[in-house]
């Protein structure tokens, strides 16, 4: 379990389930009647909307003939991604005072500055001007110039 884990881990588990059907070319209602775990239940997990609990995670480790707890587990590591990405949000709630125009691809006012910090950095490198390449080695407090 563990090598599979590490190569899926952070994914939500309802990605692999919808892997998993395809590949045994089961419905999700099938599933449903095989788990007892009510249609509109597993089409949410599947779709992303809604996390599974241990008791369904196990119901269908069971009917996809998965190690017991796999699911699980594959929840909890998303869990702890989507907790880790919350927490690098709240640590740059400002933009930097950059020009927006160097994000002409993206909605700069969506971009998640932690998250994406090695990829900004690396733009105003490439496209900043010196003011904006000293903006952003103070404001992800760069200890040496980037210059």
């Amino acid at each position: 379990m563990d090598r599979r884990i590490n190569i899926i881990k952070g994914i939500h588990p309802g990605k692999f389930i919808e892997r998993e059907l395809k590949k045994m070319k089961l419905t999700q209602r099938t599933l449903a009647e095989e788990t007892g775990i009510p249609y509109q239940t597993i089409n949410a997990i599947i779709s992303g909307r809604r996390n599974l609990t241990t008791e369904q995670a196990l119901k269908i480790d069971h009917a996809l003939k998965q190690e017991e707890g796999f699911l699980a587990v594959l929840q909890t590591h998303y869990d702890i991604k989507r907790t880790k990405e919350k927490e690098l949000a709240n640590l740059y709630t400002e933009a930097p005072h950059i020009r927006k125009s160097l994000f002409w691809d993206t909605d700069f006012a969506k971009i998640n500055w932690a998250k994406y910090k090695d990829a900004v950095i690396k733009r105003v490198l490439e496209r900043g001007n010196k003011d904006e390449i000293e903006e952003i080695t103070r404001y992800y407090n760069l200890s040496t110039k980037l210059t």
